[in-house]
């Protein structure tokens, strides 16, 4: 049976306009959609070929009276919900939306870090129902960052709930230090300290784009824009920060060209 404890299980994206968002990440990433509603509450699977990788709904009318702005939020993977969310409390975290179930799918809650950086726990009802393979294939969220207030405290956070390793640290000069961090063998993605310009620590996450310049007239023919990039990382991808017509923040890595 899969480990799943650690890894990043499903990226869900909570907006102002649901249909408004189909038809731009269709257009953008390619994706299909199938409506995967339950009782009180519509849901959007997005599809990559025939495999869901990420969903959508409607920010909740208590979320958005709060003022909860569009944004995209990672669920990782906990043996146990229920325990895991009571370390996020004891290790200085914050619980927003306590453990429950979606029937036939699974028991999640809905946390963030001590620093403030918002998440999920999650754990499927059938194990099987969906896996961790195809990380870099088309349409998947390939990598996973946390833009943090202390990189350093907020991998030990991480490291205590989810037993993530660090990886290779790599100098970034004036931005300091870009961490990688794994679950078991496999890299999840990378955490470091964020700009003074970025007012809250947050998780961005991005999709495998393809060719990365003909990515970037997608989002922008389709509404979106540009916040930073293309830009090369290491490993000879390339990168794009966007920002979706809605507001909600997200990123693709992709190769050079298109």
């Amino acid at each position: 049976m899969a480990d799943f404890h650690g890894r990043f299980l499903w990226h869900e994206l909570m907006t102002s306009d649901p249909e408004a968002a189909k038809v731009f990440y269709t257009a953008v990433l390619g994706w299909k959609t199938r409506e995967s509603s339950v009782p009180d509450m519509k849901y959007t699977e997005f599809l990559a070929g025939d495999t869901p990788v990420a969903g959508l709904m409607e920010i909740p009318d208590m979320a958005r009276k709060a003022g909860a702005p569009p944004s995209w939020t990672g669920y990782i993977g906990a043996d146990d919900v229920d325990r895991t969310a009571e370390q996020v409390k004891q290790r200085g975290g914050t619980v927003h939306m306590g453990p429950s179930d979606i029937p036939g799918v699974g028991r999640f809650a809905v946390v963030s870090d001590p620093q403030s950086a918002r998440f999920a726990l999650f754990k499927w009802s059938d194990p099987a129902m969906h896996g961790t393979s195809g990380q870099f294939d088309p349409g998947r969220v390939g990598w996973n960052e946390l833009l943090a207030a202390d990189h350093a405290r907020a991998f030990d956070f991480y490291n205590a709930l989810f037993g993530w390793r660090k990886g290779e640290a790599l100098d970034m000069g004036e931005m300091g230090t870009y961490q990688l961090f794994a679950a078991g063998e496999q890299t999840l993605g990378g955490m470091f300290n964020k700009p003074a310009v970025v007012p809250t620590p947050f998780w961005q996450f991005y999709f495998n784009a393809g060719a990365i310049d003909a990515a970037q007239k997608r989002v922008t023919g389709a509404g979106g824009q540009i916040a930073h990039g293309p830009m090369e990382v290491p490993g000879g991808k390339w990168i794009l920060n966007c920002i979706d017509p809605q507001g909600a923040m997200f990123a693709l890595l992709g190769a050079k060209g298109g």
